[in-house]
């Protein structure tokens, strides 16, 4: 009775583990209502959406499934290549308009915070822990200025120097491969970070409205955070 004790214990152990798990899966990823956010683009952006969140639609499809720095890869490169950079001001007549990813696919040109926030977002619905991504604000040296950019950072390891996905450099480098940029805070939707501290400092959304903004639109698309 004793040992048949011991194997049930064992048993709901392993099943508890497995659900921890999952939920710590189901928590870390995003998740996307594809029609929905396909029948917008329609509205919003016509035949050229379509075939821009189509394109996207193959890359996300060529990046499961593979390797973490292939996926980091195909995302910094598909955004690089596909988004040409360009003021707020000539794309939404804003001085500092936060877009969200259909947005950015769908008028095909973004700035540094529109560009880090759709490569995040890719990342996320690949399935990439949402711990190991922060949107970093760093002041970035270009052509002898100092001037406030945005980057995405991948993190393999809570202390690592992250892995730099940005649209100035496209090369995937380690920050402490990228003297040309200096970090100020970095953030995610469960954390925000002020210089180089280790733990979460506030709320970000409290902190970032631009970044509450952003994210609620993006749930009414058919984002699931």
């Amino acid at each position: 009775m004793q040992q048949l004790c011991v194997q049930y214990h064992l048993i709901f152990r392993a099943i508890l583990l497995l659900l921890l798990a999952c939920a710590q899966t189901l928590y870390a990823n995003a998740s996307l209502d594809l029609a929905r956010m396909q029948s917008q683009m329609r509205t919003q952006f016509g035949q050229s959406g379509l075939e821009s969140i189509t394109a996207w639609q193959q890359m996300i499809r060529q990046a499961q499934g593979q390797g973490i720095e292939q996926q980091l890869w195909l995302v910094n490169d598909f955004f690089n290549r596909t988004i040409l950079w360009e003021d707020d001001w000539v794309i939404w007549q804003q001085e500092d308009y936060w877009a969200t990813p259909m947005e950015t696919l769908g008028k095909r040109a973004g700035d540094c915070e529109d560009y880090s926030i759709a490569k995040y977002m890719s990342l996320r619905l690949l399935g990439v822990d949402n711990n190991k991504l922060r949107l970093i604000y760093v002041n970035a040296q270009v052509a002898g200025q100092s001037i406030a950019h945005m980057v995405l950072g991948y993190y393999p390891t809570p202390q690592a120097s992250p892995i730099i996905l940005d649209n100035i450099n496209p090369q995937l480098l380690p920050a402490h491969q990228r003297p040309d940029l200096r970090p100020v805070f970095s953030f995610n939707d469960r954390g925000l970070w002020v210089g180089g501290a280790t733990s979460p400092s506030a709320e970000p959304t409290s902190r970032l409205s631009r970044w509450g903004d952003v994210l609620q639109r993006m749930r009414q698309e058919g984002w699931q955070l």
